[in-house]
């Protein structure tokens, strides 16, 4: 997985915004904090190479519903054949029909893996407005961003876009055991 991942980085370093796929750790924490385990309908957003993916297979009740969305052909190929039972499909975000999955009231949860900072803010307001708008009432928001990059100025109005759409927004502790350390951001609606 690393070498594929590495690969679309140096093809296509605007949208995959790493050199090396997440840790199990930060995996984890992602997991626990989107509240996965109760979740009966799920979004992953830029699963990349499964690196939440394998986590949230694992801890995603057998009921549940899955979606998630790439951008990129190969990493969807890999997470394919990777997931067979979980659903796949390439699209931008902020573009795709997602009327199949509110017929519940949407989703309960999102897990985003999107490199927020290597977008414009157009691009983040549009990915935000969409995932809010398909997140129920009480759900979960769930993306992570690198310690010491939140400070920047990319990161700090990326954080002032997710605070203005959410009810609440609260971080975890910094999971040191990810290539660079990373936080979670947890919105909820």
């Amino acid at each position: 997985m690393s070498w594929t991942f590495f690969r679309e980085f140096l093809t296509n370093w605007q949208t995959t915004g790493a050199v090396a796929p997440s840790s199990a750790w930060l995996a984890r924490c992602m997991v626990k904090a989107a509240r996965v385990a109760k979740a009966g309908c799920l979004l992953e957003l830029g699963p990349g190479t499964g690196a939440f993916t394998q986590q949230i297979q694992q801890t995603l009740p057998t009921s549940a519903r899955y979606l998630g969305l790439d951008m990129n052909p190969a990493f969807i190929a890999t997470l394919r054949g990777r997931f067979p039972g979980l659903r796949f499909e390439q699209s931008p975000a902020q573009d795709f029909d997602y009327g199949p999955y509110l017929a519940d009231g949407g989703f309960d949860a999102i897990v985003c893996g999107l490199p927020w900072t290597a977008f414009p803010e157009s691009l983040q307001t549009a990915i935000l407005d969409k995932a809010f708008g398909v997140l129920k009432p009480g759900g979960v928001f769930a993306t992570f961003a690198y310690t010491g990059f939140h400070r920047l100025p990319q990161g700090q109005k990326f954080r002032e876009l997710l605070a203005r759409r959410s009810s609440r927004l609260e971080t975890t502790g910094t999971v040191w055991r990810n290539l660079p350390p990373a936080f979670v951001y947890v919105a909820s609606k």
